[in-house]
């Protein structure tokens, strides 16, 4: 088999990067090891970055209606309540951010929906395709799976999770630490006696005991069971081991958890590969980066490595764009994921809440190669930062965002050149969150280039195949 993007693993990553690639005209075959997708609650969190990230790909309609908003946290002791903990403060959408809030949709929903899309695209999912031999030179990436076949791609993306078989077979190394020593049961039960409207947290009671989290998720009869415990227990994974930890560690009766859907164990680490590129293959996702789920950021920051890598792709497979691009995406997302693991891991350690940093919406490549600042006098919107929803002219700029294009804006009394097939103008005053100026925005929906005139965005443009 041949293929331009061998994508192994569909998570979230993999499967948002199919879909990305599938809208570029770009041949691309995912695979997957297992026979099905992913069947766990576990990165239920979307921060509002991604929601918008999922706007483009065309998917908000499905995950907005698969999800709601994360519940008031009720806290019990003996049996009684004793008090609310809201784990976001409450943020009004603005023009420019019209998603402020963590959406909560189980993983396993999320990645039904983004498998859905990417087959309406025309791409598909190849199960039991496990990888476990892989060499490339300067024409490609050969992979050979454990049933013997052998796939040929011009490039190969490793989203196949904190213990990569890619990356390990790359020879990259992960640097990290454990965030908490001790183990944690996450489950996904069917359970009675509480209610659906809270997040239902039980503290410690007793010597030995730890923490027990019940989470009612959105959309489902589901409610996600998080528990810790001391450091030399081993979770038990069964029902009637989840039975045991609610019944001790709650006021309900073993017999309230009805059914046992999924269960895993972990503990919370944080690691980030030396390097996201090797040659022709590139980390992205669980594959790169490893963050405590505290945060909210493992599977946001993962599948905006997808949505970074993608555009690039596809500029050097269908536009012409020099290889030499393809760098870009390790000198973006590295840093990223840097700070968002320091982030996860404060949040976890108690350090600090989550708030505007968790959301996403801060997040930039100003000091990029890609990034030029041409004006003279910069407002506070820069070359490099999130470009912000508004309106102009009537025309709703996410609207005219949308797509596997770049857009161009033109805002205010400047000149504006008549744009390529690939660059959609938008002409009219400037929201006060611009300035007046021209913005080139990204496919992935950051600021480019910025300028006062015209001068210099041609030879900009060129380093990107416009052809």
């Amino acid at each position: 088999m041949e293929t331009d993007v061998l994508v192994v693993g569909a998570g979230p990553t993999g499967l948002a990067l199919g879909i990305d690639l599938a809208r570029r005209g770009v041949a691309a075959l995912v695979v997957e090891r297992a026979e099905a997708l992913f069947p766990g609650s576990r990165g239920k969190g979307l921060q509002p970055r991604t929601m918008e990230v999922f706007d483009d790909l065309g998917v908000l309609d499905a995950i907005r209606t698969a999800g709601g908003l994360y519940p008031v946290g009720m806290l019990w002791q003996d049996g009684r309540r004793t008090g609310e903990y809201r784990m976001f403060d409450a943020v009004e959408p603005s023009e420019d951010a019209p998603y402020t809030e963590p959406w909560m949709v189980p993983q396993w929903r999320t990645q039904q929906i983004l498998r859905a899309r990417l087959e309406e695209l025309g791409g598909k999912v190849a199960f039991g395709r496990e990888v476990v031999g892989l060499d490339q030179d300067e024409g490609g990436v050969r992979a050979r799976f454990a049933s013997g076949e052998v796939v040929t791609a011009r490039y190969a993306v490793a989203a196949d999770g904190g213990r990569s078989t890619v990356r390990r077979l790359l020879g990259i190394g992960m640097t990290g630490e454990a965030v908490d020593p001790y183990p944690t049961l996450v489950a996904d039960v069917r359970i009675s006696g509480l209610d659906r409207d809270n997040w239902h947290i039980f503290p410690p009671g007793g010597a030995g005991d730890d923490y027990l989290a019940i989470c009612p998720l959105p959309g489902t009869e589901d409610f996600q069971l998080v528990a810790r415990f001391p450091e030399a227990t081993a979770p038990d994974l069964s029902l009637e081991g989840v039975r045991k930890v609610v019944a001790a560690r709650s006021h309900l009766a073993p017999e309230s958890v009805t059914e046992l859907r999924w269960a895993s164990d972990f503990r919370p680490r944080a690691a980030l590969a030396d390097r996201f590129r090797s040659g022709r293959v590139f980390l992205a996702g669980d594959a790169a980066h490893v963050h405590s789920p505290a945060g909210g950021q493992g599977l946001n920051t993962s599948v905006q490595d997808a949505y970074n890598l993608g555009w690039k792709l596809g500029a050097v497979l269908r536009d012409g764009a020099d290889a030499a691009l393809l760098g870009s995406y390790d000198e973006e997302r590295r840093p990223v994921a840097a700070d968002m693991l320091g982030l996860s891991t404060r949040v976890h350690r108690g350090e600090t809440r989550r708030g505007e940093a968790t959301r996403q919406l801060g997040l930039g490549y100003r000091d990029s190669p890609l990034t030029r600042e041409t004006r003279t006098h910069p407002g506070p919107l820069r070359a490099g930062d999130r470009a912000p929803d508004a309106r102009v002219a009537g025309i709703r700029l996410f609207d005219a965002f949308r797509g596997p294009h770049w857009t161009l804006l033109a805002l205010g009394d400047v000149e504006a050149p008549e744009p390529d097939g690939r660059t959609r103008l938008v002409r009219g005053p400037a929201p006060g969150t611009y300035g007046p100026g021209l913005y080139l925005v990204r496919p992935d929906g950051y600021v480019g280039w910025a300028g006062d005139t015209p001068a210099g965005l041609p030879d900009y443009l060129a380093r990107f195949g416009r052809r």
